[in-house]
């Protein structure tokens, strides 16, 4: 018996056992914490079998790299999403705007099925996204960036102002959280996973903020601008979801109005201080422009 070949498949497995594994472990342990309990042999093998997934997934990520960095260098259209900015930013408008479009008619149809002002802010804040996301892609997909700065700069500062009026429907959001106490409650697992997916996307809305200064085009500006607000108001809700979802009879009303008041007021400040830069920062551009070409 040879132990250091059969070692070496052990932490090595074949990518397809790789690929088996992993959606069993998610699952087998979702179930074990879910159904069985913590102090369960089927939790303990569980958290085995998770750990076991891991580790051989990290043991892979050199090759991984190595894997999709080949990858990214010969597929023509792995190079051509690398190398076209245009085309990255017009896919992420096109699939936000079908996304917050879509999800603003079902809230404003909830609003009319319930009659509830909550579910009409949720439609109003989703149709500015929307309005935003339409007017850039309008513009991305005729002309290249840089290409008329004039009318880039002016989309830069209608996005501003719809900001500002996108800031009331927040403050009813806002309103509905702290004195109705209007929240969501999921499980404790889906709540992880939100707060996951809300952090990451957060975290690539400030680094795309940064990185697309760059390309100085207001409209490419614009487009990640939007992302950070809608990842600002996705934390907030998260931390309202997260307060009711693991609430354990600590926090009083009061401490949870009173944190979720000041979460929304620096959320809202954000939104309002980032809508009049972007106003004012277009109305100098595009005066200097003009008095350039005069």
């Amino acid at each position: 018996m040879d132990l250091k070949k059969i070692g070496k498949h052990i932490i090595f497995p074949h990518i397809a056992i790789m690929l088996v594994l992993f959606p069993v472990a998610i699952v087998f342990l979702v179930y074990s914490m879910i159904f069985v309990g913590t102090e369960s042999i089927v939790a303990y093998i569980s958290y085995v079998l998770a750990f076991y997934t891991l580790t051989i997934w990290c043991f892979k990520i050199p090759k991984l790299i190595r894997f999709f960095k080949t990858f990214k260098a010969e597929n023509k259209y792995a190079r051509l999403w690398q190398d076209d900015t245009r085309l990255r930013v017009n896919i992420s408008l096109y699939g936000s705007l079908m996304f917050n479009t879509a999800y603003a008619v079902l809230q404003l149809g909830l609003g009319f099925w319930h009659a509830s002002f909550w579910y009409y802010s949720m439609a109003g804040y989703y149709i500015s996204l929307a309005i935003m996301r339409f007017f850039l892609v309008r513009h991305t997909s005729r002309h290249k960036p840089g290409e008329k700065m004039q009318e880039e700069l002016r989309k830069y500062r209608n996005c501003g102002i719809i900001f500002l009026m996108m800031n009331l429907t927040l403050s009813v959001m806002v309103f509905f959280m702290v004195y109705w106490n209007r929240t969501f409650r999921h499980h404790e697992i889906t709540t992880i996973a939100m707060a996951a997916y809300t952090f990451t996307s957060f975290t690539l809305a400030i680094i795309n903020v940064v990185r697309y200064r760059k390309y100085n085009s207001p409209v490419f500006s614009a487009s990640k601008v939007i992302s950070l607000a809608a990842a600002c108001v996705s934390m907030l809700t998260l931390e309202s979801t997260m307060l009711t979802t693991f609430d354990d009879g600590t926090m009083d009303i009061l401490s949870r109005r009173i944190l979720l008041a000041a979460s929304g007021g620096v959320v809202s400040v954000f939104i309002v201080a980032m809508a009049i830069y972007m106003i004012v920062q277009s109305g100098k551009k595009m005066k200097r422009l003009k008095n350039g070409e005069e």
